[in-house]
């Protein structure tokens, strides 16, 4: 016969997943870590929109700082990145046509190089936020605070 009051007899409990809203296993509610993904993706509008990689960020850390704390600290993260890619942008087109176009030798390598590295980790900054993890930008001017 089975005693209720072992607690070796009895089942584990059931865990189910958390609802909407509800903190995850990284303690960040499912729509804070929504805001931090898209957030972190708005940098891509930049394919499409001059200077969106800067605005995408902007305009979704604005609309979410004061109510999400995990948006407004990853929206301050990505925009402060995007700043910091678009100076190196700027820095390398003016470096171009300072040397009348012999600069192109060095700033198309470079300049291939931070794309590819604005991308990438774009993208790493994407997931780890969807995961509630905060991500932290390498080689990033931290001027938005």
């Amino acid at each position: 016969m089975q005693d209720p009051n072992d607690p070796s007899q009895t089942p584990p409990p059931y865990n189910e997943p958390p609802a909407a809203g509800q903190a995850s296993d990284a303690g960040i509610p499912a729509d804070q870590r929504q805001w931090a993904l898209f957030t972190h993706l708005s940098a891509l509008i930049g394919f499409i929109i001059p200077f969106g990689n800067i605005l995408g960020p902007l305009v979704m850390w604005l609309v979410k700082r004061e109510t999400m704390p995990f948006a407004d600290e990853q929206g301050k993260e990505a925009l402060n990145f995007n700043i910091t890619v678009g100076i190196i942008g700027l820095a390398l087109v003016v470096l171009t046509f300072i040397t009348f176009g012999l600069g192109v030798i060095l700033t198309a390598p470079i300049g291939v190089a931070v794309f590819v590295a604005w991308l990438v980790l774009t993208i790493i900054a994407a997931i780890k936020a969807n995961d509630g993890l905060a991500y932290r930008y390498p080689f990033t001017m931290r001027l938005v605070k």
